[in-house]
């Protein structure tokens, strides 16, 4: 009981934390240069343009028949703490932007565009570390995926593209859907980022003749240990041993020089690891 208090609690931590983050990126940057992120609140910007609406009460008022259709067709179980992050980041940005009424923290658009994308990353990922949603697109992408058999991704993709696109339309402006591109770009990143880190290590798979002075070397000189995964060449139907190993980032240009070196036509496979969980790789904390 104790445990599961602490890491609600910490969740709430990470939605208050991840809230006022995304509160300072509206009230500093975007919304003094209405620069449309894309999302409710993308909306919400527009109409604050026009009619000098609350960005935050806006949001929470279009959002009412997105949590409607999404409780409707998804079911009420991924509700509550969609709601509780939607009513708390909107608060804030209100919080911020109408009450305090911090000042813009640049006069140049492309700045407010590429920090305001940051901040905008760094709180929505802390959200999401929170177990939270902010309601908006990522429901409208469940349910375009419900609805049409496209993925979440492409979902709030096509409609974030949608809204980014009439900011140009509203503003008159072809400047406006570009700078509301490159935060939403700046953002998606700063996402993953929050949520995954850096990556600290990479996974080779080599496949060679020399798979065994490859792997003595791997072992002997580098000080770090591998799979053999079992293959077959599709020209000739060999079998093949595949050497697959995890090494740090500063470790990879020793190996790719060797493995070369060893054999001219190895093949070599690379990609990006954010967490590995074993001996010789420290675990990352959540």
């Amino acid at each position: 009981m104790k445990s599961r208090v602490r890491k609600e609690a910490r969740n709430f931590l990470f939605i208050i934390l991840g809230s006022a983050v995304l509160g300072l990126g509206y009230a500093l940057f975007l919304i003094p240069h209405h620069i449309v992120p894309g999302g409710v609140s993308g909306i919400a910007i527009i109409l604050n343009y026009f009619f000098s609406l609350p960005v935050g009460l806006t949001s929470i008022v279009l959002n009412i028949p997105i949590l409607y259709l999404g409780v409707k067709v998804l079911g009420r179980g991924y509700g509550l703490r969609t709601i509780l992050g939607m009513l708390i980041l909107n608060f804030t940005i209100d919080l911020m932007h109408e009450v305090i009424k911090l000042p813009s923290a640049t006069s140049n658009p492309l700045l407010a565009s590429i920090y305001g994308g940051l901040l905008l990353g760094a709180g929505l990922g802390l959200v999401f570390r929170g177990r939270a949603s902010t309601g908006g697109t990522d429901v409208l992408g469940m349910v375009l995926n419900r609805w049409t058999g496209i993925s979440v991704g492409v979902g709030i993709f096509l409609v974030d593209f949608f809204i980014i696109s009439a900011s140009g339309f509203s503003f008159h402006s072809l400047e406006a859907p570009l700078l509301g591109y490159l935060t939403l770009f700046l953002s998606s990143k700063t996402i993953d980022f929050v949520l995954e880190g850096w990556s600290y290590a990479k996974l080779v798979l080599i496949v060679t003749e020399k798979e065994e002075e490859v792997k003595d070397f791997i072992l002997k000189d580098m000080n770090r240990s591998g799979t053999f995964l079992k293959g077959e060449t599709f020209y000739l139907g060999k079998p093949r041993k595949v050497i697959m190993t995890v090494i740090s980032r500063k470790e990879f240009p020793i190996l790719r020089q060797e493995v070369k070196r060893i054999d001219p036509e190895a093949f070599m496979i690379i990609t990006e690891v954010y967490e590995v969980i074993g001996r010789g790789f420290r675990t990352r904390s959540l």
